[in-house]
């Protein structure tokens, strides 16, 4: 009977196992990916600028106010009613289209209040709203 010891019948091991060195690679793999910087392609353009406006447009929400005098104030700015079709006119292109908000002087005259309503009617305001009527409630 022949008996085979474990020592004497294990040879050694002649693979080398790359597990390991194929999960350092990919670590690598993905150090290298993240840290190297994007490579952006700029071309410096001097574009022209065009005649600056007096009044400022908001992306989120415009306020026009009248005063008791009739004038109208666009975001603070005086404006005329010229100006303000135009200015309503670029917020309607914006995408979203801003909230305008419309805020008359208890003073002001009713004709003037409507004139101006009718222009945001006739420029197709969508998104538009009273604010600080809550000033005349117990009036």
């Amino acid at each position: 009977m022949l008996v085979h010891s474990p020592v004497a019948s294990s040879n050694p091991i002649m693979e080398l196992n790359t597990t390991p060195l194929i999960d350092v690679m990919l670590v690598l793999l993905v150090m290298f990916i993240i840290t190297v910087p994007i490579q952006t392609h700029e071309i410096k353009l001097d574009l022209p600028t065009g005649p600056t406006s007096s009044s400022e447009i908001r992306p989120m929400q415009n306020l026009l106010e009248i005063t008791a005098d009739g004038s109208l104030l666009w975001n603070g700015q005086p404006v005329s009613r010229d100006r303000l079709k135009s200015d309503l006119q670029i917020t309607q292109q914006m995408q979203p289209a801003p909230e305008l908000h419309f805020r008359p002087d208890a003073h002001a005259r009713y004709a003037v209040v409507a004139d101006v309503l009718g222009i945001i009617k006739r420029e197709h305001v969508r998104y538009f709203g009273f604010v600080g009527n809550e000033a005349y409630r117990n009036w």
